[in-house]
């Protein structure tokens, strides 16, 4: 059964962070439910996006945000001239390799931000245009981003589904959940 909210409060600051970015994640999952791997690639708006590239963009974000927290190599990261790839599925990617994938990226961000000292640890920001020079942001500040990031591609992935067959989110869960 999919929940609009979690089944168990948290009464930890950790639990609830990760229940919210847990609960973007199924958004997104979930807009890709019924749909075969060329509708799922298809961008039936004016956007450039489609619900694979969503999903495949914000599993590789995670991970990015995840590496950067543990001060560790990104094995996935983009490129200048990869980084368009990064919004679509390439050659012999399929959708249940994307979804496996992102499990095991969220399964090594919970682990990761529930066995850190403190929220309130800090890494350091790579040189960016985007970022302070020398910049340092906490774990907390790196779940919140999460759940933005999240939530921002959630929305457009809600779009971007109603405009191929007319579903919303609400109609996806309620098919997911047996009442429709």
């Amino acid at each position: 059964m999919v929940a609009l909210v979690p089944t168990e409060a948290h009464s930890d600051e950790r639990g609830t962070f990760l229940d919210f970015v847990e609960t973007q994640r199924a958004a997104l999952r979930r807009s890709l439910l019924g749909l075969t791997e060329e509708q799922a690639a298809s961008r039936p708006s004016v956007s450039e996006l489609s619900l694979s590239g969503l999903v495949k963009h914000v599993a590789e974000m995670e991970l990015n945000w995840l590496r950067m927290a543990q001060q560790r190599p990104n094995e996935r990261q983009r490129t200048q001239e990869t980084w368009g790839d990064g919004f679509r599925l390439v050659e012999g990617e399929t959708i249940p390799e994307l979804l496996d994938f992102w499990a095991g990226v969220a399964k090594e961000t919970e682990e990761f931000a529930r066995s850190v000292p403190s929220l309130d640890d800090t890494f350091p920001l790579p040189p960016a245009p985007w970022f302070p020079k020398d910049g340092r942001v906490s774990m907390r500040w790196m779940l919140l981003h999460l759940v933005e990031e999240m939530g921002r591609h959630a929305g457009h992935a809600d779009i971007v589904r109603e405009s191929l067959d007319g579903k919303t989110s609400f109609e996806l869960i309620a098919e997911e959940n047996g009442a429709a």
